[in-house]
């Protein structure tokens, strides 16, 4: 089970709710949202782990289990750092 202290200091910008790490991000337009969720989904399917998300204009709503063990694991934190490295890398300056 993973230690959600740790979780918390390894994902500040995530929040776990029943047993899932979640986020929001806005952009300034559409495009940028779905740039930004086509450089997940590539990230995602490497992992074979992939995301449950929303997509509302320029909003992208992220959500990550692993649903067969209904709890957060590896898998899930490994792609929310690789979600958090491409929105930094690509992204952090279009709010």
């Amino acid at each position: 089970m993973i230690n959600r202290t740790t979780l918390t200091k390894e994902l500040p910008n995530w929040t776990i709710e029943n047993n899932t790490l979640t986020q929001h991000f806005k952009f300034i337009n559409f495009v940028m949202a779905f740039d930004f969720m086509t450089k997940i989904a590539i990230e995602a399917e490497a992992l074979k782990h992939h995301p449950s998300w929303t997509n509302s204009y320029n909003k992208v709503s992220i959500s990550l289990t692993t649903h067969d063990k209904e709890e957060i694991t590896q898998l899930d934190i490994d792609l929310a750092k690789s979600i958090d490295w491409i929105y930094n890398t690509y992204f952090n300056n279009s709010k």
